[in-house]
């Protein structure tokens, strides 16, 4: 294993990021490779001490000459993010001196070429750039990240379904949001969208993996679910040969919750005020069953606002803080059939 150090130059004199990045060589340069990433939103922390607790099962694997594929591991993609404090209160998601969100924008290439990527840029945009530059053309592709309270669930483009089932089941994941169309620039749109026009034996979706995973809630920093997560990582690159384990056995059906984006309710709030959840992730619900109360005028006659399911489904996720404004989103609800809200591209801003 070898370790480097990326820097991306700052905007301002004095100013500059650094992030590390270990490469894992492989034996057999015709075994598929790898890249993992954690913490483009950074303060997204799961995906991290997944990626600590993998590391020495790499390590192992290279050591006793099991570790047959390369593999790209950066634990820390955003030092940009990770530096980011406003009064007190990390902010991690977005770029302060853009207002961009550091997981949309990356450039939407017509074919997997790093020649294409832009030379210039914000230093956001650099970073994205780089990322981009150590990601593509890698065969197994997983950015990792975390919802607010949630379940564990992948984003999945529908070019590479039912081919990823096997993945959903290494990982152990509750659900898979199955998506078609990125017009915002994420990174795994951007990791996938350059193949869609290429020939096939380029394209090769039978083998090639790329997905967003949403490791549960911000606040799941815990040392046994990063075990469990890590195993989960090591299954899939065990099942999909880039290492050589064979005590493992080969993952079974996924038997998780498999849906299109379209069936995803948000649920935006009618009022600002507390929220009063009925649901957690991981709950089903019926049509017209209540998911929340706003209270909204505390102590007043109509002062609390319901909230109800406009169809049946599983609740994926909910927000973490309880105060809400008018118009945000309460929880992502994976209906049965279409929402009647149904929004395309990203869920989120």
């Amino acid at each position: 294993m070898q370790k480097s150090i990326e820097r991306i130059a700052g905007d301002t004199d004095g100013i500059s990021y650094e992030f590390p990045v270990f490469r894992f060589e492989g034996t057999d340069q015709a075994a598929p490779s790898a890249y993992l990433q954690a913490a483009l939103h950074a303060g997204e922390l799961p995906g991290v001490v997944a990626i600590d607790a993998l590391m020495p099962m790499l390590t192992k694997a290279e050591s006793e000459g099991r570790l047959k594929g390369a593999i790209t591991v950066v634990p820390w993609a955003n030092p940009i993010g990770r530096a980011q404090y406003h009064f007190g209160e990390h902010q991690g998601r977005f770029h302060l001196g853009t207002r961009t969100n550091f997981n949309r924008g990356f450039p939407l290439l017509a074919a997997p070429d790093t020649a294409l990527l832009p030379a210039h840029g914000t230093p956001d945009q650099q970073l994205k750039t780089r990322l981009l530059q150590l990601s593509l053309g890698r065969d197994i592709v997983l950015d990792l990240h975390c919802d607010d309270e949630g379940l564990a669930y992948l984003y999945i483009h529908t070019s590479l379904w039912p081919a990823m089932a096997d993945c959903a089941a290494a990982m152990g994941v509750d659900a898979v949001v199955l998506w078609s169309e990125d017009s915002d620039g994420t990174f795994e749109g951007a990791s996938i969208m350059p193949y869609q026009n290429v020939p096939a034996e380029v394209a090769r979706f039978d083998g090639r993996v790329a997905t967003t995973v949403e490791y549960r809630g911000i606040l799941d920093v815990d040392g046994a679910l990063a075990g469990s997560d890590a195993e989960g990582l090591y299954r899939l690159l065990v099942a999909r040969g880039v290492i050589a384990d064979p005590a493992l056995p080969a993952p079974g059906a996924f038997t998780g919750t498999v849906a299109p984006l379209e069936n995803v309710d948000m649920m935006p709030a009618p009022k600002g005020g507390a929220i009063l959840y009925d649901v957690k992730p991981g709950d089903r619900v019926a049509k017209g069953e209540r998911l929340a109360t706003i209270v909204h005028a505390p102590g007043e006659a109509d002062g609390r606002t319901e909230v109800f399911a406009p169809q049946a489904g599983l609740i994926l996720t909910r927000r973490s803080r309880r105060i809400i404004r008018a118009g945000e989103d309460l929880l992502k609800l994976v209906g049965d059939r279409k929402s009647a809200d149904a929004r395309s591209g990203t869920l989120e801003d």
